[in-house]
């Protein structure tokens, strides 16, 4: 069995939506033993399955994130995360606040030894299907040229653990392709890229992203959240708008009837809930960031997420090739 601890109270949508995620996932898979942490009441359904365990704090999303996870130990965010520590759970997941998310993990997880920041890991959509990942999302928000070698290390791993990607594609975030662009931090982080042992290929332009073109971008925690929103706010407004063209009047309607399982399909590859969470490499356990406005199937998907890593046990490989003992 699988234990995966899940903080009901973060996100939008908590704890209807989280709740209604883990009943998903529990429903569907035997092997999976779910401790959901919450504020009494917050967890309305029993299963066999689901260990309900009632906190009495929660870490709210304006709160100061290092503030609240050291001020509010039993809020539903640190017990989860503690569980992990505790070997109680092999895994976490909160859709809560980013930053408190990172403060729960370095302070009840803990950084892997010889890890100097670690990073949050998105996996977004490529036109391949097959989806790139994409740190730092915002963890960090200045960034050394070695960090964003970390990240390269501990993404490639992930990539070759849980996608099964053998030696993966790494691409530098950078304003062009040619290696003398950049900033001071991009051309020190370049060369150290192209003399590692990576499959490194070179500067990476973001208009590339939906073509698939790298398995890995590297970045600095400051411009990944950055094109992270950008393209969760353009693609939100595009669908928007290709759905009211569908229906401006009764010839678009017929269109859209027509194409509604291709238009359905292009609505998925933009779908975040379908890429799960985003895990915070560099912990020393496994902690999943689910998106602020998961939904049932969003956090549905976390979980199944946060259980395959477990099973990878993708911590153990970055210990043996970035972590010091």
């Amino acid at each position: 069995m699988v234990k995966v601890s899940v903080d009901l109270m973060g996100g939008d949508n908590a704890p209807v939506k989280i709740e209604e995620g883990i009943l998903k996932a529990v429903e569907e898979d035997s092997t999976l033993e779910i401790k959901a942490y919450g504020l009494p009441g917050s967890f309305t359904k029993s299963h066999p399955q689901v260990e309900f365990i009632e906190v009495s704090e929660k870490i709210d999303s304006e709160d100061d994130p290092v503030k609240s996870v050291r001020r509010k130990k039993d809020s539903s965010l640190v017990r989860a995360a503690k569980a992990v520590k505790d070997r109680e759970a092999d895994a976490c997941v909160s859709a809560g606040n980013t930053g408190a998310i990172m403060a729960a993990g370095l302070f009840a997880v803990g950084r892997i030894k010889g890890v100097e920041r670690p990073a949050i890991a998105s996996i977004l959509p490529s036109m391949d299907r097959r989806g790139m990942m994409f740190l730092d999302m915002g963890a960090n928000s200045d960034n050394k040229p070695n960090h964003l070698y970390q990240f390269a290390v501990m993404g490639s791993i992930y990539m070759e653990v849980m996608e099964n990607r053998k030696s993966p594609r790494v691409g530098l975030v950078n304003i062009g392709s040619e290696d003398i662009k950049g900033n001071e931090l991009t051309k020190e982080a370049y060369k150290l890229l192209k003399d590692s042992d990576l499959n490194f290929t070179g500067n990476f332009e973001t208009r590339d992203i939906l073509n698939g073109v790298v398995d890995i971008a590297v970045t600095d925690g400051f411009t990944g959240n950055v094109v992270l929103k950008t393209i969760e706010g353009t693609a939100t407004s595009m669908l928007k708008e290709i759905k009211g063209a569908f229906l401006k009047n009764a010839l678009n309607k017929i269109a859209a009837l027509i194409l509604k399982k291709d238009f359905g399909e292009i609505r998925d590859l933009l779908d975040y809930r379908q890429y799960g969470g985003a895990p915070l490499l560099g912990l020393d356990g496994n902690v999943l960031k689910a998106h602020g406005s998961s939904d049932g199937v969003a956090i549905y998907n976390a979980i199944k997420q946060a259980k395959r890593m477990a099973e990878a046990d993708a911590v153990s490989i970055i210990k043996e090739k970035v972590g010091i003992e």
